[in-house]
């Protein structure tokens, strides 16, 4: 990956860790699935307001309007729905430790359905280490929770590896990541809307406070909307597997906010994990271990 590409990596994990803060101000109050639609549905509302001001064309014809409709399926309606049904059965620290597994996931998805993305010995090493770290930082997690509960967590990873890939086709259809973005939770909230309905029935729910409708334009404009404007400019980019990366990164991201802006306690695990993460990562850019093996053949 380029050096702009390990810049747009590292945003998108600060603005997905930071996601952490705004559902844990407006989880109290709100169901979950009602938060993901106001989430995805207003992210598509502001999208649609900068488009026209960008200068940035709206997906058009019916073939890319299915291919958004399927993304949307398998980016945000799959996932969003599997982490909620495993919520309360198994902790935030399991829910990271399976999130990184879309890597993992996602090397094998690519490697079967890619020619340019295939899996290599560096590539593998890294993801493997990689997943090790946030298995370390986030600590103990293992075990806990209904079986069922881990297999909707692993579930909600392979759709998120598979939508990475499928991602790949808006490239060739010409879309831009803005116009991309828009599509798919624009698609998405049309799913949602009538799961949301039947389950939560949210105009029986009052009227939250400010701080809350506060985090909510937060998690839709900063944490979805922008995010996924950067996830796609990073798949078309650097491709689907290195934009999986973010979800080693996301824990990263969210354990420093939390030190920094709450002041939480930095854990030796977390440190380990952080190192580890970092290992992986390099493993995979692979510019630091060529950098070495050039200077033992000069030495």
């Amino acid at each position: 990956m380029s050096g702009s590409d390990w810049l747009r990596l590292l945003a998108l994990s600060l603005l997905w860790g930071g996601s952490f803060f705004f559902v844990q101000v407006a989880v109290p109050v709100l169901p979950a699935l009602t938060i993901v639609v106001i989430r995805v549905g207003l992210a598509a509302v502001v999208l649609a307001l900068v488009l026209p001001v960008l200068r940035v064309r709206f997906p058009s014809g019916v073939r890319v309007w299915a291919a958004l409709a399927v993304m949307g399926l398998m980016n945000n309606v799959i996932p969003f729905t599997l982490f909620v049904m495993a919520q309360g059965q198994i902790t935030s620290g399991l829910a990271s430790i399976l999130n990184a597994t879309t890597p993992l996931w996602g090397v094998i998805v690519a490697h079967v359905a890619t020619r340019d993305e295939r899996l290599t010995l560096a590539k593998g090493v890294g993801v493997l280490v990689g997943f090790a770290g946030v298995a370390v930082m986030m600590g103990g997690a293992f075990g806990e929770g209904t079986i069922w509960a881990q297999a909707a967590g692993l579930g909600a990873a392979l759709s998120y590896a598979l939508a990475g890939v499928w991602g790949r086709r808006f490239r060739t259809y010409g879309l831009a990541p803005l116009s991309t973005a828009l599509g798919q939770v624009a698609m998405a909230t049309v799913m949602l809307v009538p799961i949301v309905a039947l389950v939560d029935q949210p105009w029986t729910l009052a009227l939250p406070d400010w701080p809350v409708i506060a985090a909510l334009i937060g998690l839709a404009t900063l944490s979805t909307a922008l995010a996924y404007a950067l996830y796609f400019g990073l798949i078309a980019s650097a491709g689907a597997v290195n934009a999986f990366l973010v979800t080693f990164l996301v824990p990263v991201s969210a354990i420093g906010l939390g030190v920094l802006i709450l002041g939480e306690a930095l854990l030796p695990r977390q440190v380990a994990g952080m190192a580890l993460i970092a290992l992986g990562l390099a493993a995979i850019d692979g510019r630091a271990g060529r950098w070495v093996w050039q200077r033992v053949r000069q030495a």
